[in-house]
């Protein structure tokens, strides 16, 4: 492919724009100027140049169709030494004029009568079979009808048993009863006698048994009949589907800037499943940067941004920057970006770094202290400077883990450290049963009508993009939060949160979600817009002391 129709010269001077020194890390990062201004002038030319048939639910849509996509754009420099665009989509698209646009994907899934639409229609035809065989009445009436008489037989069977277990024992208590009465030849006799009766039973209850089973072979052969079919097209959907992934896999082969080529599934290896999640290569990412190689263009710089409504699940907003997934993509970019200076991760820097933590209660058994934004809880998995950390060198004498709670990293506030085990053990049993009253204060990204409520949205983590969390309601575990506003301004508000439950980002996820108050909190770098600082902080803690079992109430206030 030599065509570098996808380059897009920018419509205003950037003259005074300096360059970069480094390329975008792209898991974490602020937009450079340049990537700012290109993602204005592409989200221009995707509300007014491009006639959709995706239906990105703007402009009041209510249809359950409509969806938000994911947008990227990639600043890079021509052959000729231009700097300019390019623009990419994540998934796939439907409109006019795109090819002009967005640079195009890394195997193009829509191309007609090709090897992949071809055997989908054949895993289609094959479902539909599937759907029809599940939807039959005969299948369904043979299975609860082999279900019925195997439960019937197995009470008919259960009765038999029972019986002649009766007569066993009746016969056992007759013989105990005329041992004295009766002669030994006598005795002997009515032995012989029940040692044949107990034969015959059991030769009863063997051919019984047999005729039951006969019984259920021939109901279960009549559902076989049916079902088996079922079975055997559900088999062929499955060895014809692992088929076309695996040949799909081989279709995604990526550059980097060496010009060396890596296979998807080889990209994957060693990684927990080692085997490329669905959509891995689709993302706008690696499109940009596998058409930047192909026509020897130089990567400068890098910001993907969502267009269109929220989806259900994850926190995306109209129009705010997010970073490059992890789960599909990670393996992928760091391949393609071997060769280029890229800003260095900032989870390999302490964020710690010259921060102090406050002491605000201490007594021989417990301490609290009032921990900074962006300062570890616990040590992570590159730095180890954290509360805990700290904690254990000013107390070496203490005994047990201490931290009996969390905040995340870039929330600040009041921790209970304990210096005993059994004190440990007994405040986070306290916590763990609601009996701890914890209050938040936070600054919320605009104003909500409500002076008051509740939000109940269970959440689990996105594992597609760790540490990012999501509203689940199949699989995510219950969060509740209550809200209550303290003060609004023009374009913010001040709120109390009371956390009744526990889970990781909660009091994140429940402002920034749609269902939840839909703004996020000032500062939040995941789910909002970075700023100096996550303004979130743990204001009240109060509980009864283990010990002395007075209550400690300590409140800190929070400095924004």
């Amino acid at each position: 492919m030599n065509t570098t129709s996808c380059f897009t010269n920018f419509n205003e001077s950037i003259d005074a724009i300096e360059l970069p020194k480094k390329f975008t890390f792209p898991f974490y990062y602020d937009p450079h100027p340049l990537a700012l201004l290109a993602a204005k002038e592409l989200q221009h030319r995707i509300q007014y140049d491009i006639e959709w048939d995706h239906d990105f639910g703007m402009g009041g849509s209510t249809s359950v169709s409509a969806m938000g996509k994911m947008f990227g754009v990639l600043i890079v420099k021509n052959k000729q030494g231009i700097i300019g665009y390019l623009a990419a989509y994540s998934g796939q698209l439907e409109g006019k004029n795109l090819e002009n646009i967005f640079v195009p994907p890394i195997y193009h899934r829509l191309n007609e009568r090709d090897h992949f639409q071809i055997e989908t229609e054949k895993l289609d035809l094959l479902t539909s079979q599937i759907n029809k065989l599940e939807a039959d009445p005969h299948l369904a009436t043979a299975k609860k009808t082999l279900e019925a008489k195997k439960k019937s037989y197995q009470v008919l069977r259960l009765e038999a048993k029972k019986k002649a277990k009766q007569e066993s024992k009746a016969r056992k208590i007759k013989r105990t009863e005329l041992k004295d009465q009766l002669n030994e030849k006598e005795f002997q006799i009515l032995y012989q006698e029940h040692v044949q009766k107990s034969i015959n039973t059991k030769f009863f209850y063997k051919s019984y048994s047999n005729y039951i089973n006969e019984r259920i072979a021939h109901f279960q052969s009549e559902f076989d009949q049916l079902n088996d079919h079922l079975l055997n097209l559900k088999n062929q959907r499955k060895s014809k589907s692992n088929q076309l992934q695996r040949w799909l896999f081989e279709q995604y082969n990526f550059l980097n800037s060496h010009g060396e080529s890596e296979n998807v599934v080889t990209l994957f290896e060693g990684r927990i499943p080692n085997i490329p999640p669905s959509g891995a290569g689709d993302c706008a990412m690696p499109k940009l940067l596998q058409y930047a190689y192909q026509n020897e263009f130089k990567p400068i710089a890098l910001a993907e941004f969502w267009w269109g409504k929220e989806p259900s699940s994850k926190v995306r907003k109209h129009r705010y920057f997010y970073p490059s997934c992890r789960g599909k993509c990670e393996p992928i970019l760091t391949f393609m970006l071997q060769g280029i200076d890229v800003d260095p991760n900032p989870l390999l820097t302490n964020p710690a770094f010259g921060k102090k933590l406050e002491t605000i209660y201490e007594d021989e058994y417990l301490v609290i202290i009032n921990k900074p934004a962006e300062f570890l809880s616990v040590p992570g998995k590159f730095i180890t400077d954290s509360v805990q950390e700290r904690m254990l060198k000013k107390y070496p004498d203490a005994t047990g883990p201490m931290i009996v709670h969390r905040l995340d990293m870039s929330t600040s506030g009041l921790m209970v450290v304990a210096k005993t085990k059994n004190v440990h053990k007994t405040l986070q049993e306290a916590f763990k049963r609601r009996n701890v009253t914890k209050k938040y204060i936070a600054l919320l990204d605009g104003v909500i009508k409500e002076d008051h409520g509740t939000i109940d949205l269970p959440i689990r983590v996105d594992i597609e993009n760790r540490p990012f969390q999501m509203v689940c309601h199949e699989h995510g575990k219950a969060s509740r939060t209550t809200f209550e506003v303290i003060a609004r301004t023009n374009h913010t508000t001040k709120v109390y949160f009371y956390p009744l439950s526990g889970r990781t980002h909660q009091l994140r996820v429940h402002a920034a979600h749609r269902d939840g108050l839909g703004m996020p909190i000032v500062g939040d770098d995941l789910y909002g817009i970075k700023k100096d600082r996550l303004h979130l902080h743990a204001a009240s803690l109060a509980f009864e002391h283990p010990i002395t079992n007075k209550m400690v109430d300590v409140t800190k206030e929070a400095n924004f």
